[in-house]
This record gives structure tokens, C-alpha cells and sequence, in this order.
């Protein structure tokens, strides 16, 4: 029996309808440990998410747990583990405990399962197959050691069926250079072939930035393989694209890394293979802000910083994204799966002590053509979400803020402690607490509606005092934007975007596809106006219009090679604007 057959027969028909009824991202439950490798499926059909409940400090142990669903995800139960048992989690770091088999694969061939971990102190330092014929829970797993060294970031194995193969990928720092690895063994895990890659490009302080960004050359990558029968390997950096890595042997010969058409800076891809053939990508769409001189910076940073060694701030980990692909080539969706329910927090540097972030993925196909996805890091903005395929494809979307901000990123960021100090006993890692920017006010009618107003004010307590709003839909090469606008004020610049990028970024236009602005000079004050914009990323211009009147057309600033998926308006005042410009509604239509 499949996977997916053996799934559906958990379920009561109850939990069949509630599973179908599903179709946006929908939570289910908050895993215990940060996404990449905590998630199994076990023979008869339970899911289970291992990790590391009631931790009260970064270096606290807490306490090895596993939540348990029977149902694909619709209901959890936390099963807490023998006190002196510790199954290999995430990075391999392990507190006091015997090891023990947690998150695995099962190989279909041999009903083995398998599991790779680096472990980075005591006596068992390497890296290191783990293999058991009982699967997850397994007291004595036999552990097969590949190296001395320890590799890092380790994702469950890949099993190639076909070829009687597994194979998983992981990386090694060098030197400070970070290398792709991929490990594969054709004996059901008892010998294993490692591969090394070629590092990535190392980040350079070209402007607009004014220092270098933590060097992650090549970190974290993630393999699958490809409906053409190649593999793919996207793997992270320091520049404002993964870099990909192809195969046409089964993971023996890999080329060179190139930069992607995927944004993704210092974020961790993931890739999922339908049993159709289809291939999900999750990752962070996201760029952040440009570095900053960290000589001059108020707070400082350290050393580590200064050098590449450490990042100051994450700005671009509060979104992310979801694409689809039926031949590897042409990707579909690009959209905004998550935003972290804390990105506009007061205290979101101290809110706890991991990095508060929605990036870091794992995920499975579900019957009926649903997708169980777990992101994120700490507690307070990890998740595990299942949402329905066919959300993917669609072409419309619409705001009209009844349902408060929840859909679009509006927080400005504030001048904050900076680094990463968690091991010093100081929570908040490489995270800048958060104030609100753009604000629901109420319509300037009197209608009893509400409004997203734009201003500018003036706070030298902020990184950047433009506010903004940022707001995703569905990936089109051409389509059809509609906004409700109402300038008062200075008004406000109009780009359009294939990424997110932070609502106060003041470099927002170098990097947007279309870029204008809409003030009183076009748009009369004080009035409604019904705001048209028609693009074609193929032709590369976009038409204006106010109504049904012709205002300019614009042409394409840089290329957007899967269309676009972003607005982006931020306050076009070059002073204190306190009337600001409304935004009442926002309509996508694509083709």
C-alpha cells in the first residue's frame, strides 16, 4: 500500500470530509522543535513530530516529546519520551540521554529505516547513518559511521525507488566556506558515497550594501528529484538567490551551482515530490534589507559580525511562500503561505530565546490533495499548517481589511540590540524588535469602514520611518491591479514586485519590476479613486489608469522571469506626513 492510501485508511469519514474541507493554509498544530527533520510518517499510517517540549532557556534540556496524529493531521497528541532516551533533532546536538531512532524513512525494498545526523560532541563526534528495522522509537538503532567530520544541517533521505538508492544531503564548513554534500548508499544504508559541491559566491559589500552579510556559502541544501528525472539541489546563501545544482546520474556527477530564480537570502529551502510527479517548493520569497556599516552602527554588533562570522538582524524571515511545478521548468503559485503572527512585536528580540522566525520547512503529501507542512523555529512562530494543492493555482485574490492586517506586512523595525547573544544567557537571536508603520484608521467618508492609512512620521528611534504595506497574489505574467486610493497627504510610491521586501525598505524601488508614484500632481486630494493597473512582464510595460481614464504607462525597471507576485506601497513623503494616503481595497486578477 502507498503512502497516501495507507493515510487515508486512518481516517473515520468524519475526518474524511474534514480533511476535504480544507483549502487555504489551515493550522493544526505547533510542532516542538524548530522544521527540518522531526517529521515521520510511521507502517501503519501515524504521524508523528519529534522535538524538545518546556524548555525554559536556550540552554535548558527540556524534555523529549513527540506529538502523535492518527488522523493526517487533524488532531495531535503529545507522547512524552523516557527520561534518559534522546533521538537526534535538527542540527544532532544532543543533551545527556541514550541516543534513540526518532524522525526516519522507511525503504520500501527492505522496510528498514534511516536516518543521517551529525554529532557534534562527546564520544560519538562524526557523522553517522543511523539504521533500525523497528523505525521511529527504535532504544537500540545500529549507527553506520561516514566521516570523522561532522556534517551539518542533515534532511531526511530521499529514496529513489527505481534505483534502489537513498541519498540525503547535508554541509560541511571548511575553512568558513560552506560546501554542499550529498550522501547516498545503494545497501540499504549500510555503506555510504559522500559528494562534496562547489562552494557558492561569497557575499560582497556592493552597494547598496555597506557591509558583508554572514557568510553561508552554500549551507543547508535540499535535494529532490525532478518530473524530468534529474535531481535538483537548491542550497542557501549569503546573495539574494539560492544557488541550484543539477544531476543526471542519480547524485554521482553534479554541475556547478548557479544562482536560481528563487529569491532567498540566508533561509532554508525545501523541496517536496508529489506521487504525481509535481514538485512543491517552500521558502522565504524574501530580501532583506541592505547591510548597514557595522563599524558605525548604533547598538554594535561584534567581531564576528563585522567579518561575515554572525548576522546583525533576520529582516526577511517573517513571510513565507509556496510555488508549484509539473515539469521543473515553469513554476506556478509564488505564494504568501505565512506570516509570522508576531512581525510587528514590541519585544519580539526578547520574546523568547530561539530565532522567531517562518522560515525552515518540512512537509508530506496528504490524500485528497492536501499538503501537511511544518515551518518555522521558536514556539511562539512555528507551525504545521495543511492546506490544499489547488490553492496553488489560483488567480485572484482581494483585501479589503475586514479582517484586519493580517494579510498584508505593514511593522517598521526599531534600533535594537543586534547579533546573536543567546548563548550569553541573553535571549533574542539576530532579531530587531518591531513598532507599527501603516495603521487601519477610520475612512476619511465617516462610513463607519476602516482604512490603511500611509504616512511618515518622524521617530530616530526607527531603522527606517517609511511606512508601508506589502501585500502578495497569486504569480501572473500579466494581470490586472485595482486599489481603492485616497491621498490626503504627500502620496505614495506604487512598485511592483516577484519578492517581498520589508514595508520600510528604503532601497524597495532598486529592486521592483514597475515603479511609480501617485500624488497630487496626478491624483486629485481628498477623493476615492478607483486605481487600475495593467501589467505584462512578456512586453514589459504596465498601464495606469484612473478609472477608466489613461493616466502613463510605465516600463519594466529589471527582468521577472516568473512574473509577479508583490505590491508594494510605501509613503512617497520626503518629510513628516501626518494625512498620509489611504489604501481601502486591493484586487488581483491574473492570467
Amino acid at each position: 500500500m502507498n503512502t497516501i492510501d495507507l493515510l487515508e485508511s486512518t481516517l473515520s469519514e468524519r475526518d474524511k470530509k474534514r480533511l476535504q474541507a480544507i483549502y487555504a493554509p489551515t493550522i493544526v498544530c505547533v510542532q516542538p522543535d524548530d522544521a527540518r527533520r522531526g517529521l515521520c510518517i510511521l507502517p501503519d499510517g501515524e504521524i508523528r513530530s519529534y522535538g524538545i517540549a518546556d524548555k525554559k532557556s536556550m540552554t535548558d534540556p527540556g524534555k523529549y516529546v513527540y506529538l502523535s496524529s492518527r488522523n493526517c493531521g487533524l488532531d495531535w497528541s503529545r507522547v512524552d519520551l523516557p527520561e534518559d532516551t534522546a533521538p537526534l533533532i535538527n542540527y544532532g546536538k544532543i543533551f545527556p540521554g541514550k541516543i534513540v531512532m526518532g524522525a526516519s524513512v522507511r525503504v520500501p525494498w527492505s522496510g528498514r529505516y534511516v536516518c543521517l545526523a551529525g554529532i557534534h560532541e562527546g564520544e560519538k563526534k562524526g557523522t553517522y547513518a543511523m539504521l533500525s528495522d523497528l523505525g521511529p522509537g527504535d532504544e537500540n538503532p545500529r549507527m553506520v559511521k561516514i566521516s570523522e567530520e561532522v556534517y551539518w544541517d542533515m534532511f531526511l533521505p530521499t529514496v529513489l525507488e527505481q534505483e534502489q538508492r537513498i541519498i540525503t544531503t547535508g554541509s560541511i564548513n571548511r575553512g568558513g566556506n560552506y560546501s554542499p554534500t550529498v550522501f547516498y548508499s545503494d545497501d540499504n544504508g549500510e555503506t555510504w558515497i559522500t559528494v562534496t559541491l562547489p562552494s557558492t559566491p561569497k557575499h560582497a559589500p556592493v552597494w547598496p550594501h555597506l557591509g558583508v552579510r554572514w557568510q553561508n556559502n552554500g549551507a543547508e541544501p535540499n535535494l529532490v528529484p525532478l518530473p524530468d528525472g534529474r535531481l535538483m539541489i537548491l542550497a542557501r546563501t549569503s546573495l539574494d538567490y539560492f544557488y541550484v545544482y543539477y544531476s543526471s546520474d542519480n547524485g554521482e556527477t553534479w554541475t556547478d551551482g548557479t544562482p536560481s530564480r528563487f529569491h532567498g537570502t540566508l533561509t532554508t529551502p525545501f523541496l517536496l515530490r508529489l506521487r504525481d510527479g509535481r514538485v512543491i517548493l517552500f521558502w522565504n520569497n524574501t530580501r532583506p534589507l541592505a547591510e548597514p556599516n557595522h563599524e558605525k552602527t548604533w547598538p554594535p554588533v561584534g567581531n564576528g559580525v563585522k567579518n561575515g562570522l554572525g548576522e546583525d538582524a533576520f529582516t526577511n524571515r517573517d513571510a513565507n511562500h509556496a510555488a508549484i511545478t509539473e515539469d521543473g521548468e515553469h513554476w506556478i503559485g509564488f505564494r504568501e503561505m505565512f506570516l509570522n503572527e508576531r512581525r510587528g512585536a514590541a519585544d519580539f528580540r526578547v520574546g523568547g530565546s530561539g530565532d522567531n522566525s517562518v522560515h525552515q520547512f518540512q512537509a508530506y503529501e496528504l490524500p485528497y490533495g492536501k499538503i501537511l507542512v511544518s515551518f518555522g523555529q521558536h514556539e511562539f512562530s512555528r507551525r504545521t499548517v495543511i492546506f490544499d494543492v489547488n490553492w496553488l493555482y489560483e488567480k485572484h485574490h482581494a483585501e479589503d481589511f475586514t479582517r484586519g492586517l493580517n494579510h498584508i506586512t505593514t511593522h517598521l523595525f526599531v534600533k535594537s540590540v543586534s547579533d546573536c547573544h543567546v548563548w550569553q544567557g541573553i535571549p533574542g537571536h539576530c532579531a530587531w524588535n518591531r513598532t507599527a508603520g501603516a495603521l487601519l484608521m477610520p475612512d476619511p467618508e465617516g462610513n463607519f469602514r476602516e482604512a490603511l492609512q500611509i504616512c511618515r512620521v518622524h521617530d530616530k528611534r526607527l531603522v527606517s520611518e517609511l511606512q508601508g504595506a506589502v501585500w502578495n497574489f497569486p504569480k501572473g505574467y500579466l494581470g490586472e491591479i485595482r486599489m481603492g486610493v485616497y491621498i490626503a497627504g504627500s502620496g505614495i510610491r506604487v512598485r511592483l514586485c516577484d519578492h517581498w521586501m520589508n514595508a520600510g525598505d528604503p532601497d524597495a524601488g532598486l529592486w521592483s519590476a514597475f515603479d511609480f508614484t501617485l500624488d497630487q500632481r496626478i491624483l486629485p486630494a481628498g477623493e476615492w479613486r478607483d486605481i487600475v493597473i495593467r501589467f505584462d512582464t512578456e512586453c514589459g510595460t504596465a498601464q495606469v489608469f484612473d478609472g477608466e481614464r489613461s493616466l502613463f504607462a510605465v516600463s519594466m525597471r529589471s527582468a521577472a522571469p516568473d512574473g509577479l507576485s508583490y505590491l508594494h506601497l510605501q509613503t512617497a513623503a520626503e518629510a513628516e506626513d501626518f494625512d498620509g494616503t489611504y489604501i481601502r481595497s486591493l484586487e488581483y486578477r491574473g492570467e
